[in-house]
């Protein structure tokens, strides 16, 4: 069974999908640490990466790079290579092959949409552009401008690719998550989870 959750850059799909994995015991596929190796490599200019392990310490090509993809540089070069057709063929692949078994709740920019549009649940999370640059903001250590405008960008890009753009599922439940707590999320997420 899959959980596929969806939404922009500082929505909290990260944090929630990690919280909804560990309430249910399930396992939490972050697809955008997969999207951010290619983008340090690609920053780095080498080879496309042969292997991505993913866990509690994201490996590229057995380098411990967890860390390093959380670089603002690399953030914002991630939106960038995933708009190549080649990239987003090779990764929607791999992430695929990962969730075809277990319980997961995978976490991106497609997951509803294109990488597995017969999962179970879908939710988009959502948040106000104010919330979601004040949270990177706080994250990253810079000035909420900054990062508005930097998350502006961001969207734009994300959601007028070509390939796999950023956009609800139409069977998606969407969740607002300004002003709520992770645990609020995490419930209303779980709540939707079939017994």
């Amino acid at each position: 069974m899959l959980i596929a959750i969806d939404g922009p850059a500082g929505a909290g799909k990260s944090t929630v999908a990690r919280a909804v994995a560990s309430a249910l015991g399930w396992t939490y596929l972050d697809s955008g640490a997969m999207y951010r190796c290619e983008a340090l490599a690609d920053l780095r200019g080498q080879a496309p990466p042969q292997r991505i392990e993913l866990g509690e310490r994201v490996l590229l090509d057995g380098e411990d790079v967890t860390a390093a993809i959380r670089a603002p540089e690399v953030s914002e070069r991630a939106s960038i290579v995933a708009a190549d057709p080649a990239v987003r063929a090779r990764l929607v692949a791999m992430q695929r092959e990962l969730i075809a078994d277990g319980q997961w709740v995978a976490e991106g920019r497609d997951i509803g949409t294109v990488v597995a549009p017969e999962a179970e649940v879908k939710i988009f999370l959502t948040a106000s552009d104010d919330e979601r640059a004040r949270r990177r903001a706080a994250e990253a250590g810079l000035p909420v401008d900054e990062v508005l405008a930097q998350q502006r960008a961001r969207d734009a890009r994300d959601s007028e690719r070509e390939h796999s753009p950023l956009r609800r599922a139409t069977d998606a439940v969407e969740v607002d998550t300004t002003g709520l707590s992770v645990e609020q999320v995490v419930d209303r997420i779980s709540a939707l989870v079939p017994v």
